[in-house]
């Protein structure tokens, strides 16, 4: 399938490649949809500059590849829910890179997870994409003050975009 362009209305000019590698995902103009909600909710937390130029990739697959991609890049030989791959080191404050790099969603696990939870997919998902783009820019919650400070800026994220918090 031939990746998709969503340009933003109001928002940084970052450009956003959909591709629907695998998978029983919704329809490829409801999946840009819920991409640019969840980037439009994270860039305007961050503050970035409304005529910055960047790209982003979200690739909607299966468990089978992402758990090729969760044992190949991190040791972990099994499905996740969402990776995300930064195209350049960023961190937080620093401005937009020309492309922020790929994140990447597997259909079985986000669904079977949004089941399980009692939520909307299309809240998870963004919730996911919404946490993916947060890694790209250089969030992380591999130690507790930083899991803590991830784990709010997705709060005020999702709270901006009308979604639960998501761990409550």
């Amino acid at each position: 399938m031939t990746p998709s362009k969503s340009r933003p209305r109001e928002s940084a000019d970052v450009t956003i490649d959909i591709l629907v590698e695998a998978g029983g995902w919704p329809d490829e103009a409801e999946l840009a949809r819920i991409a640019r909600r969840a980037l439009d909710g994270v860039l305007a937390e961050i503050g970035a500059d409304p005529h910055a130029d960047s790209e982003l990739s979200v690739v909607f697959t299966d468990d089978a590849h992402i758990r090729t991609l969760n044992a190949g890049w991190r040791s972990k030989d099994r499905p996740t829910n969402v990776l995300s791959f930064p195209a350049f080191p960023a961190g937080h404050g620093k401005g937009l890179p020309p492309m922020l790099g790929d994140v990447v969603l597997a259909a079985e696990t986000v669904a079977a997870e949004a089941r399980d939870e009692g939520k909307p997919l299309a809240d998870h998902m963004t919730h996911l994409i919404v946490h993916g783009i947060l890694h790209l820019i250089g969030y992380d919650h591999e130690i507790d003050a930083e899991a803590e400070m991830m784990e709010q800026a997705e709060r005020r994220i999702l709270a901006s975009l009308a979604i639960p918090d998501p761990y409550k």
